[in-house]
């Protein structure tokens, strides 16, 4: 499989060409075209449920104060996982791990497989925290870029570097949907009966989600290797006109005497020895991964782990400042999916039934078996998730109702949530919403990218959409479990 060379991409005829990388550019310029930024699908998301609600026989001043009412109910989850995104990007711009870069930087020998390394070790990455797996991957994109010996095709490197976000980043612990399960304290009192707490060990943990993981990584490699151009068909950051100038956090020298402290080690030691207390009470006994599922905990350890790396606080400090625009999305339109959630289950019709409850009996009305049922809720979430480009929003919109269905038909719970998890995340390698930290560190346009991510979408989406839905029949349903 090849894919079409830099110069299709500006109306010339293509040195290399096949029916997906024809597709691909095709979406590409219907993308550019077309697509409204993430924000407006959230608006139209809103709009739709509220319109669906009435018809469904809410009263309009129902609707209303459902929504205002639950617009607020994921702040503390919102909070959680914009700490989440910065957390991964202040640690990657650590003076470390820049230094790490440079060494991973030398290991591919080849153009061809610097893009397959960049993109397994954007999936790797992403399974521990998604927002470090898209900074690193940039960063290290960038670092491999500046070699002379070898030739890399930036535009194909760039989007392995996606890969963490387009099916990886939902099997691992930063997974918004099993984080908030696997927490009493985040789920939404409306959510709480239906789902019960849904630890660690019924998702991500289990040896299903572990086969799931390494197919996807295989895959994933496969598709950048055949997809990667050759070189005749190879645009380098310097074709790109792309500036590879180094944008990691330099030590600095204080300009004042009232600077020191800020560019002095002494408070970091201090905290971090205050840290390492709580952190070793915290982790002496238990499984350490289930432990890092309490998201105030996993932040902590990142938090530390970014003070720690940068030293001193003003490295620190510029860090904090240059991840903010990464969460802006998050800040912004995860209050709405709360007032979403809200009108989809506090809104009863006259005969006493939401909206959500009615969905909930398509779900059930359509399933044969938990297989059928697990390959319904994946191809209804990849499609929302189009729409409605955030795991954890996303998660709190379709919970009421698939685990209504779920516990109706008797399909496991834990792995409904990775069967979400699964499906949820491919439409992020068609819709760019994710991608723009990334973009911002390379340089590039979403359509620089998306004529190889789409390719990953397409073969990806029926092979884990089988997978996911047969996974299913290894696992035995039981009720929720309440704290």
């Amino acid at each position: 499989m090849t894919t079409v060379s830099g110069d299709s991409l500006n109306g010339s005829a293509s040195t290399e060409t096949n029916l997906l990388a024809r597709f691909s550019q095709r979406l590409v310029v219907f993308s550019e075209r077309w697509f409204p930024d993430a924000y407006v699908f959230v608006l139209i998301a809103v709009i739709a449920i509220a319109i669906g609600t009435i018809v469904h026989g809410g009263s309009p001043l129902a609707v209303s104060r459902a929504f205002g009412d639950g617009f607020w109910n994921l702040i503390p989850f919102t909070m959680q996982m914009a700490l989440v995104a910065i957390g991964g990007y202040v640690v990657a711009m650590s003076p470390p791990i820049a230094a790490a870069l440079r060494r991973l930087a030398a290991v591919p020998s080849t153009g061809r497989g610097a893009v397959v390394f960049v993109g397994v070790l954007s999936i790797l990455l992403s399974l521990v925290n998604w927002g470090l797996s898209l900074i690193f991957s940039g960063l290290l994109v960038r670092e491999i870029a500046r070699r002379t010996d070898i030739k890399l095709d930036y535009r194909a490197a760039g989007a392995a570097g996606y890969l963490g976000l387009g099916c990886g980043f939902t099997l691992g612990i930063t997974s918004s949907a099993a984080q908030l399960q696997a927490n009493a304290a985040s789920i939404p009192s409306s959510l709480l009966p239906i789902t019960g707490v849904i630890g660690f060990s019924e998702t991500i943990l289990t040896w299903q989600n572990l086969v799931t993981t390494i197919l996807v990584t295989v895959v994933s490699a496969v598709i950048c290797y055949l997809t990667a151009p050759n070189a005749a068909g190879t645009r380098t950051a310097q074709d790109l006109g792309v500036s590879l100038e180094d944008d990691t956090i330099k030590p600095k020298a204080p300009a004042r005497p009232g600077d020191f402290l800020e560019f002095s080690p002494i408070l970091t030691i201090l905290i971090v020895v205050l840290a390492l207390g709580w952190l070793w009470q915290t982790f002496q006994s238990g499984n350490p991964l289930i432990t890092l599922s309490g998201l105030n905990t996993y932040n902590f350890v990142f938090l530390i782990l970014g003070i720690l790396l940068h030293w001193r606080p003003r490295s620190l400090l510029e860090a904090f400042s240059k991840a903010m625009p990464s969460v802006s999305g998050v800040l912004l339109q995860f209050p709405f999916y709360a007032g979403i959630a809200q009108m989809l289950t506090k809104v009863p019709n006259a005969k006493g039934v939401t909206l959500s409850d009615t969905i909930a009996h398509w779900f059930v009305d359509a399933s044969a078996s938990t297989t059928v049922f697990s390959f319904l809720v994946g191809i209804y979430s990849a499609v929302l998730g189009f729409f409605i480009p955030s795991a954890g929003g996303k998660w709190i919109i379709e919970a009421p109702y698939i685990m209504k269905a779920a516990n109706s038909v008797g399909a496991h719970l834990g792995w409904t949530v990775m069967v979400y998890n699964i499906a949820e995340t491919l439409p992020n390698f068609i819709n760019p919403f994710w991608m723009l930290p990334l973009l911002g560190i390379l340089g590039l346009k979403s359509k620089d990218l998306i004529g190889y991510t789409s390719i990953q979408f397409l073969i990806h989406f029926p092979i884990v959409m089988i997978v996911a839905a047969i996974l299913m029949s290894t696992f035995t349903y039981h009720p929720p479990v309440l704290p």
